[in-house]
């Protein structure tokens, strides 16, 4: 079997608003009755995203998420409700464009703690990376 990634510990500033937050957006759920201390997400059956109030500084991650074209435009019309800077590149999440790579479309944006956050519908032709 290949190992398979079952968690992660996304530092933050309020986990429970982080949680909420990238839930929110997502189109997730906050696990509230977790065992832990941590505030989990529940990404897939076989990842959370453990959420944790952290030491400052905050250093940033990325996280990017294959989704199909409907998830994408959920997800997508969430951010823009939340009034959200996006863009089409990792260093240019301000630009409000989508990126089109590979006949697909992609966003990255920021979350509350400056997390940057990917979604794209599809992947390169080797299935190895988005653009």
């Amino acid at each position: 079997m290949a190992p398979i990634l079952n968690h992660t510990i996304v530092r933050s500033s309020d986990k429970w608003a982080s949680a909420e937050f990238f839930a929110r957006i997502m189109g997730l759920e906050v696990e509230r009755n977790s065992p832990t201390h941590f505030a989990p997400v529940k990404i897939n059956d076989n990842l959370f995203f453990d959420f944790d109030d952290g030491r400052d500084p905050i250093a940033h991650e990325h996280y990017a998420f294959h989704v199909d074209d409907e998830e994408f435009d959920a997800i997508f019309d969430r951010v823009k409700t939340e009034g959200l800077s996006y863009g089409s590149e990792p260093f240019a999440q301000d630009n409000m464009k989508v990126y089109d790579t590979w006949g697909g479309r992609g966003i990255y944006f920021h979350e509350l703690n400056g997390h940057s956050i990917e979604i794209f519908t599809r992947r390169s032709p080797d299935g190895s990376y988005p653009p």
